[in-house]
């Protein structure tokens, strides 16, 4: 292979690593917004478009750069290894300190979209001397969306489960700086400044290897400072951040940021969202649960001595693997994962309903709140719909609802789009400290089922009273009109949320 091939093929894998490192840094900022603001759709939405912004602005600016290609290809290669690698760290710690975060993580993403832009339109100056325009431009761009398609791949699948958002962004910075190293010490002969990038270089190695061996420190700094209380458990999924942290002998659970129990008063919620259902139902020997990967409400149903099978079905193995083998948690969920009778399916339910040919008695559903439009699916017309073909003519099924009180509209939104589907149904709510006024619905195909009607009760039971006329009642502060139904078409319920909670 002549100079001129080993030069060509040099910078072309040059461009496939950096092109790799370029999107795994855009989809680093994407789920560390997502994990800190929540809204993971409309927040990866605004990264990719500002990334991409940046890019055109990053090709616009390289045309002024004309002399020494190399040189400031390589420190561009640094500049985005130091600022890529270095930019989770960064919003970690300044999350909670700064009033303008949202400026600063998207501040980072344009300057490191701007850099990335130069890349190709520099590493096409450099070769253009060298290689035929046609094939410059297929094998650049070839490269390029090659390594965007390994990165795309090695996010979810590796990167996060194993390295964290942090340890991700800190490995490829110091990949980026490893291919500017590579290029110092292969193109050397071709370099102006050859000792000033080299000491360039090795000291942006030191600092993030540096950054890279105290990254479980810094992120335990940060954690702890966000989540105040000790964090005894914390684990990376494909799908969240999942944070189990103790106080005084209780424990909270959050997901992404967002505090979905309290083992204080956790009982309040899942008694009111259990067992209304369980009690009204003509039979309950066979309940499926969509959501609750915590095995609380599992827990609730395994009281009734009649139900014979339980079905999960949650999209997050790593939550329902937790919940079945953590001992503080196994206890608290009285083991209901481990027991026989239960059923677990890792899937997501939207695509489980469709295929599912059982029936089912009875029906919790245990989302997590609509705050995106990938969970909002799960609340559309379009849902309920398909829920029916898993529903005996008697099922009852009752679902979790979000706040009548701190949103009125997202409530009574869920409300109106499963009564233009089942048009038995009764709204209810309860006080949970943790959270506050939180709300429900309970329904069944059968106009005639009687959603009040109590068939069956238990007696140590912490909370709930098997009224549920007590909890229907909605003062004037909790209701709200002229509300839109949610369908696949529209999200309002999404727009809703967003709206609502954005006030709190």
């Amino acid at each position: 292979m002549d100079k001129n091939k080993r030069f060509q093929l040099f910078l072309l894998v040059a461009v496939f690593i950096v092109s790799t490192c370029g999107l795994v840094y855009e989809l680093v900022a994407g789920a560390l917004a997502s994990y800190l603001l929540g809204d993971s759709v409309k927040q990866f939405s605004f990264i990719i478009g500002t990334y991409l912004f940046s890019m055109g602005v990053g090709s616009f600016l390289a045309k002024y750069i004309k002399r020494n290609l190399i040189d400031r290809f390589i420190e561009i290669e640094l500049l985005i290894g130091i600022i890529g690698g270095l930019s989770s760290v960064v919003l970690f710690v300044l999350f909670q300190r700064i009033s303008h975060f949202q400026f600063i993580l998207y501040f980072s993403v344009f300057l490191t979209g701007c850099l990335s832009g130069m890349e190709i339109p520099i590493l096409m100056n450099i070769l253009k001397n060298r290689v035929t325009f046609r094939e410059l431009v297929s094998d650049v761009f070839t490269f390029d969306y090659i390594g965007a398609l390994i990165a795309s791949v090695l996010f979810p699948t590796l990167l996060i489960p194993y390295l964290g958002v942090m340890g991700t962004s800190l490995v490829f910075g110091i990949v980026n700086i490893l291919v500017g190293i590579s290029l110092c010490i292969f193109l050397r002969k071709e370099i102006f400044n050859l000792r000033s990038l080299q000491i360039k270089a090795f000291l942006s190695l030191a600092l993030l290897v540096t950054a890279f061996a105290y990254s479980n420190d810094l992120l335990k700094y940060t954690e702890n400072n966000l989540y105040q209380n000790n964090i005894i458990y914390k684990q990376s999924t494909p799908y969240q951040r999942i944070i189990l942290t103790e106080s005084a002998g209780e424990y909270q659970l959050f997901l992404n940021n967002n505090l979905q129990f309290n083992t204080k008063d956790e009982y309040r919620y899942h008694e009111v969202l259990v067992h209304p259902a369980m009690a009204a139902a003509p039979a309950i020997s066979n309940v499926l649960v969509l959501g609750g990967g915590d095995g609380l409400a599992v827990r609730e149903i395994l009281k009734y001595k009649d139900v014979k099978k339980i079905t999960l079905v949650d999209l997050d193995e790593g939550m329902t693997n937790l919940f079945k083998t953590n001992e503080i948690l196994r206890k608290h969920n009285h083991n209901s994962l481990n027991n026989p009778k239960v059923t677990i399916h890792n899937t997501d339910a939207f695509i489980w309903l469709q295929q599912n040919t059982e029936k089912y008695d009875v029906v919790i559903i245990d989302f997590p709140d609509p705050s995106n439009y990938s969970l909002g699916k799960l609340y559309t017309t379009y849902f309920y719909k398909t829920l029916h073909q898993s529903m005996t003519p008697n099922s009852v099924v009752t679902v979790q609802t979000t706040s009548p009180y701190y949103a009125p509209k997202s409530y009574w939104c869920v409300h109106e789009t499963i009564g233009s589907v089942y048009p038995n149904i009764n709204g209810y709510h309860t006080y949970v400290p943790s959270f506050g006024e939180w709300g429900f619905a309970i329904f069944s195909p059968n106009n005639l089922v009687r959603l009040n009607k109590v068939y069956r009760k238990l007696n140590n039971l912490k909370f709930y009273n098997y009224n549920l006329d007590e909890f229907s009642k909605f003062s004037e502060d909790m209701k709200a009109e002229n509300i839109e139904i949610n369908r696949l078409d529209n999200q309002s319920l999404v727009r809703y949320f967003d709206e609502e909670w954005s006030k709190i």
